[in-house]
């Protein structure tokens, strides 16, 4: 009688496990990967980038590579260039909000807009030049090796 206890036991561990990864599959965003030369496929977990960057600064930096042709999805169409630069910085960055959490990029085309506006253009000169300091920091570091 003891064996089929445990038995029943652990059979219902294995069921509820299995529940758990179902809700966890549900939950937890996945990516298709093929195996190199292997016909079969597997989800696993999809983790996106994260950044010590606001937003706002995030999109800068996306933006400025963007618009001096440094990185491109399509360097004929312009529109088309921005919209999946937006697109993959949603889909694959994760920025640093107010509090110091990370947050899901929804939408960034506000602040790709802000990016483009002469208002802003102190902000993306500020943007730069802390940027330009950070460089030049590892520059000095790597010469002193």
């Amino acid at each position: 009688m003891k064996r089929a206890k445990t038995y029943t036991v652990v059979d219902n561990y294995f069921k509820l496990d299995m529940r758990l990864k179902k809700l966890e599959d549900l939950v937890i965003p996945n990516e298709l990967v093929t195996n190199q030369g292997d016909v079969s496929s597997f989800l696993v977990p999809f983790k996106k980038c994260r950044s010590s960057y606001s937003k706002i600064e995030l999109a800068n930096l996306f933006y400025i590579l963007m618009d001096e042709g440094i990185l491109y999805f399509d360097s004929n169409d312009t529109k088309k260039n921005r919209s999946s630069f937006q697109k993959f910085m949603s889909e694959n960055f994760t920025y640093n909000d107010n509090e110091g959490s990370q947050k899901i990029i929804s939408t960034i085309s506000r602040q790709f807009s802000e990016c483009k506006g002469y208002t802003y253009k102190v902000k993306q000169i500020r943007f730069l030049d802390e940027f330009i300091s950070v460089m030049q920091e590892r520059k000095k570091r790597l010469e002193s090796w």
